[in-house]
């Protein structure tokens, strides 16, 4: 659901080694895959589909047994009723959404036993309709049951993304895994949109990298503080982490903010600002970067 980097790039993955797979797209991007089919440029290897199944309504497919959810946040109840009938037989949400709060919101629409938690890690964007373009080479996800009823499934879902070359694991604390990409997500978001430059210039200027760790440090303390268990060494290694990425990496909120399209920075640093509020916790560089970025969240052209 969300044919995008994230949905474009492991669907086309998990199509090539055979699995049946159905893309959920709209648009432009619905147009180039069914007329020139799914096209991934990649680093690790480049792949086309010439004839995928795609559709624009859910409700053409048939019940699944996993669906792998990576629409917008703001589209988020929208999709997810959408889908309630493709895992009425038991069938399964994993969504791979930027935020912490997907499964609480997934969930209200259909049901808590049938979702899971996920997270992807990849820069990937649709570079033109029709086409993924993957930065670097880091692609992976880690998902996790959230009820004991799930795990099977989880187990299923790991065995097919292996076998398809996918850096994929099955983790026991799926939340705290969600909030370890959080914490550097939010901060990654906020800072390459009101600097609008690439990680590779901020990690390289001095005040914007102490910038960048200092956020980082305010997603931290909330979590900690929501009883979530990140490490005390957790922010040392994020850093490490930074300067492992590509110099020219920048964030899809940033892209959307240059294209002026809307903005995901109320469930980001926005949410950052709120949980911190509720924590009795400081976050006042997410506050500064949701209020600075406030007036874009409907798109430039609104």
């Amino acid at each position: 659901m969300g044919a995008g980097g994230i949905g474009g790039y492991f669907g086309a993955r998990l199509a090539q080694a055979g699995h049946d797979v159905a893309f959920i797209a709209r648009g432009r991007h619905l147009t180039a895959l069914r007329e020139h089919g799914l096209q991934v440029k990649s680093a690790n290897g480049d792949v086309h589909l010439t004839k995928p199944s795609v559709v624009d309504d859910p409700a053409a497919l048939s019940p699944v047994d996993v669906a792998l959810f990576a629409v917008k946040l703001w589209d988020t109840e929208q999709a997810a009723e959408q889908l309630r009938p493709l895992v009425r037989k038991g069938g399964v949400v994993v969504p791979f959404q930027n935020g912490v709060e997907s499964i609480e919101r997934i969930a209200a629409v259909v049901g808590p036993e049938r979702v899971m938690g996920g997270v992807a890690y990849i820069a990937a964007t649709i570079a033109e309709p029709g086409v993924i373009e993957h930065t670097g080479t880091m692609a992976r996800l880690r998902f996790g049951s959230v009820l004991p009823a799930q795990h099977s499934t989880a187990e299923a879902l790991a065995a097919a993304c292996q076998g398809a070359g996918i850096d994929a694991l099955q983790v026991a604390d799926i939340r705290r895994a969600l909030w370890e990409k959080f914490v550097f997500l939010a901060s990654l978001s906020g800072l390459t949109s009101i600097a609008r430059q690439s990680l590779g210039v901020l990690r390289s200027d001095p005040d914007s990298r102490n910038t960048f760790e200092a956020a980082m440090k305010e997603v931290w303390s909330v979590g900690r503080a929501r009883g979530i268990a990140l490490t005390d060494d957790f922010i040392a290694r994020q850093m490490i982490f930074l300067d492992s990425l590509p110099h020219e990496m920048t964030s899809s909120m940033h892209k959307d903010l240059v294209a002026g399209n809307r903005l995901e920075v109320p469930w980001l640093s926005g949410a950052v600002a709120r949980m911190a509020k509720e924590s009795g916790v400081a976050a006042p560089i997410h506050a500064t970067i949701y209020a600075a970025l406030k007036s874009w969240c409907a798109g430039a052209a609104r």
